[in-house]
C-alpha cells in the first residue's frame, strides 16, 4: 500500500459494531496519514458531547488496535481509548472495515481499565461473533496489555502521531 498523507483523498472507513449491531461511516474524519502500518485520522465525535470535542485515532493496521486520544476544545487530553478491531481493507474501493471485537481499554493518568468483556461474552453467546473472533479479540487484547504494562502507551502513540503527522496530542 502506498503512503498517503494529509490533504490527499480520504479512504472510506467503516466501523462495524455487533452490540448494538450498526455500521458507522467514519469517512468524514480527516486523514492525517496512512501507510501499510498506520491509519491516522482526526475527528469530532459522532454524537455531540460536552467533555470530548475532538480526537486523533491511530489504527495499528497489523496489530488490530485503534488507539484514540480524547480531547476537549482546547486540546487537553482527557484519556486514551483503545479499541480491539479486526481490519479488512478493500483495495478496489479504497475502504477500511474496522470490525469492533468488543474488548476496549481505557487509559487515564491514574489507571488502565479493561472494558466490555461482558459484551464479548454476550456477543459470542448470541452467536453474533465466531469462536475465531473471540480468540482474536483476547489475543490482541493480551498483546496490547503487555505493551501498556511495558511502555507508556499514550506517549508511544503520541510519538508515532507526531513523527508521521507533525501533530501533538
Amino acid at each position: 500500500m502506498e503512503k498517503k498523507v494529509w490533504g490527499e483523498k480520504m479512504p472510506r472507513i467503516f466501523r462495524i459494531r455487533y452490540l448494538p449491531f450498526e455500521t458507522i461511516d467514519l469517512s468524514s474524519d480527516t486523514l492525517l496519514f496512512r501507510d501499510s502500518n498506520y491509519l491516522i485520522t482526526e475527528w469530532i465525535p459522532i454524537r455531540p458531547r460536552n467533555d470530548i470535542t475532538n480526537g486523533i485515532s491511530c489504527v495499528f493496521l497489523n496489530e488490530g488496535w485503534k488507539i484514540s486520544v480524547m480531547m476537549d476544545r482546547i486540546r487537553n487530553r482527557h484519556y486514551w481509548y483503545c479499541d480491539v478491531v479486526d481490519i479488512v481493507y478493500d483495495k478496489t474501493k479504497d475502504a477500511y472495515y474496522l470490525y469492533d471485537l468488543l474488548t476496549d481499554i481505557k487509559i487515564t493518568e491514574n489507571k488502565v481499565e479493561i472494558m466490555d468483556l461482558d459484551e464479548l461474552a454476550q456477543a459470542y453467546e448470541e452467536q453474533l461473533i465466531t469462536k475465531e473472533q473471540i480468540l482474536k479479540s483476547l489475543k490482541r487484547t493480551d498483546k496490547l496489555l503487555r505493551l501498556i504494562y511495558k511502555k507508556n502507551v499514550p506517549e508511544y502513540v503520541n510519538e508515532i502521531i507526531r513523527k508521521l503527522t507533525g501533530r501533538e496530542c
